[in-house]
């Protein structure tokens, strides 16, 4: 059974997690989203992109802990720099995206939002945040990047060294997401502002949209191998392990 599933509106792709309640993310995952991110990218009749979740409690809990826990360092490195790919490549889809967050985007899924162009959160208690730090690694370079992209320096710094959860208003107040709207309606308002995006002269669009991306994806490239090593070297500390066999309870 696949881990996402990808459908089509006319000319538009919806993209969604599909494992189980909490949508967290393996390896399995990470590979079959590279596949569909670049066949949606590959695909010149497409002019949009929706990435959401089938279920209202989880839009993703972010890496799935249990499984990635009992890894050799090795095959961890490989999914981390599968996933990165996962993130460079959401993040600079030259044509528009926008995430439906109807549950929860924790941690990398919440990361996964900020790749959109576009956050429409369900209103009530729907929450996101970076929680790395208190499982005792820093949120992974591209994701800081795209953070401070996203919220600027200020609000990235509280969200990314705090730890915290936000609720919907917090963060449509920090420049998280850019809609709060009834559950029902978040999908209806993510595929309306995809399509007017997507009505746009597309090389217009993808070339408004590359001025800002790139100033992240030079940055990262550029740092990606000495970042990659030290996120995986403190995985694999004495402390953060005790920290990620506490954080496996809750799954």
């Amino acid at each position: 059974m696949k881990t996402i599933s990808v459908t089509h509106e006319g000319n538009i792709a919806i993209l969604k997690l599909n494992r189980g309640v909490t949508n967290p993310v393996n390896h399995r995952c990470v590979l079959e989203l590279i596949d569909a991110i670049e066949g949606i990218k590959a695909d010149s009749n497409l002019r949009g992109l929706v990435l959401g979740s089938p279920n209202d409690k989880f839009f993703s809990i972010g890496f799935d802990i249990p499984e990635l826990f009992p890894l050799s360092k090795e095959e961890f490195r490989q999914f981390y720099r599968d996933f990165n790919q996962v993130w460079l490549s959401l993040y600079t889809l030259p044509i528009p995206s926008v995430a439906a967050i109807t549950g929860h985007a924790i941690a990398a899924g919440c990361i996964l939002a900020l790749c959109c162009d576009y956050r429409v959160i369900a209103g009530g208690r729907k929450l996101m945040g970076l929680n790395e730090v208190r499982i005792g690694v820093p949120v992974p370079y591209l994701g800081d990047r795209i953070t401070c992209d996203v919220v600027g320096i200020r609000n990235a710094r509280e969200i990314m060294e705090g730890g915290d959860f936000y609720s919907s208003e917090k963060l449509l107040e920090m420049g998280m997401v850019d809609r709060i709207v009834p559950l029902e309606q978040v999908l209806p308002e993510a595929m309306e502002k995809v399509k007017f995006l997507g009505s746009l002269l597309p090389a217009a669009f993808s070339m408004v949209k590359r001025n800002r991306v790139e100033v992240v994806e030079r940055q990262y490239l550029a740092n990606k191998d000495e970042r990659e090593r030290i996120f995986v070297e403190q995985w694999y500390s004495p402390d953060t392990r005790a920290l990620l066999e506490e954080a496996m309870k809750k799954f």
